[in-house]
C-alpha cells in the first residue's frame, strides 16, 4: 500500500505540478495578451502629444510667416508713400528751377516793353533776348530743328502742305512754319513744315 500510495502521491503531485504548469502558462499568456494592450496604451499618448508639438511648431511658423507678410506689406506701402513724395517733390524743384531759368528773360521783356527808344534799338534787344532764351534752353538741353533743305523725316517733322517744287529733292522741307524743338531723343514739339513733291 506504501507503494499504492506513493504512486498516488506522485500522480496527484504531478497532476498538481500539471495544473500549476497550466495556470502558470494561462497567466503568462494573458499577461502576453495584456502586454501589447499596454504598450498601445502608452504608445497612443506618445503619438498624441508628438501630433500636438507638430500641430504646434506649425501654427508657430503659420505666426511667424503671417507676421513677416504683414510687415512687408507695411514696408512697401512705406516705400511707395514715400517714392510718392518724392516725385512730387522732385517734379516740382525741376519746375521751379527751369522757371527760374527764364526768369531774366522775362525781366529783359517786361524793361523793353517800357523803354523810350528808336526801332533799331528795340529791335537788337528783342534780338538780344530771344538769344538769351535759346541759351537757356540749350543750358537744358534743348536744341531747336526744322530748317529749309533737310529731309522730311515723319518721327520728328509734321508736313501740313506740299508742292511741286524742281529746285529741291523729293520728300525734302521747303518751307518751316514752325521750329521743332527735342530734348536728346525725345521730341518736345514736331516742327510744322512743308515738304515738296
Amino acid at each position: 500500500m506504501a507503494d499504492k500510495e506513493k504512486k498516488e502521491k506522485k500522480n496527484v503531485s504531478a497532476a498538481a505540478q500539471e495544473a500549476a504548469g497550466e495556470a502558470q502558462e494561462a497567466q503568462a499568456q494573458e499577461a502576453a495578451e495584456a502586454a501589447p494592450a499596454e504598450e498601445t496604451a502608452e504608445e497612443a499618448p506618445a503619438e498624441e502629444k508628438t501630433e500636438a508639438a507638430d500641430a504646434e511648431a506649425l501654427r508657430k511658423q503659420v505666426e511667424t510667416l503671417n507676421d513677416r507678410l504683414l510687415r512687408t506689406l507695411a514696408e512697401y506701402d512705406n516705400f511707395r508713400r514715400r517714392s510718392q513724395k518724392e516725385k512730387e517733390a522732385l517734379y516740382g524743384d525741376v519746375k521751379a528751377e527751369t522757371i527760374a531759368k527764364f526768369l531774366p528773360a522775362i525781366d529783359n521783356f517786361e524793361r523793353a516793353s517800357t523803354a523810350d527808344s528808336d526801332f533799331e534799338s528795340y529791335k537788337k534787344g528783342i534780338e538780344m533776348t530771344v538769344k538769351q532764351l535759346f541759351d537757356i534752353l540749350a543750358s537744358l538741353g534743348v536744341e531747336a530743328f526744322g530748317e529749309k533743305g533737310e529731309p522730311f523725316d515723319p518721327n520728328v517733322h509734321n508736313g501740313v502742305m506740299h508742292e511741286d517744287n524742281g529746285e529741291l529733292d523729293e520728300n525734302t522741307v521747303s518751307e518751316v512754319f514752325l521750329k521743332g524743338y527735342k530734348m536728346g531723343d525725345r521730341v518736345i514739339r514736331h516742327a510744322t513744315v512743308k515738304v515738296a513733291n
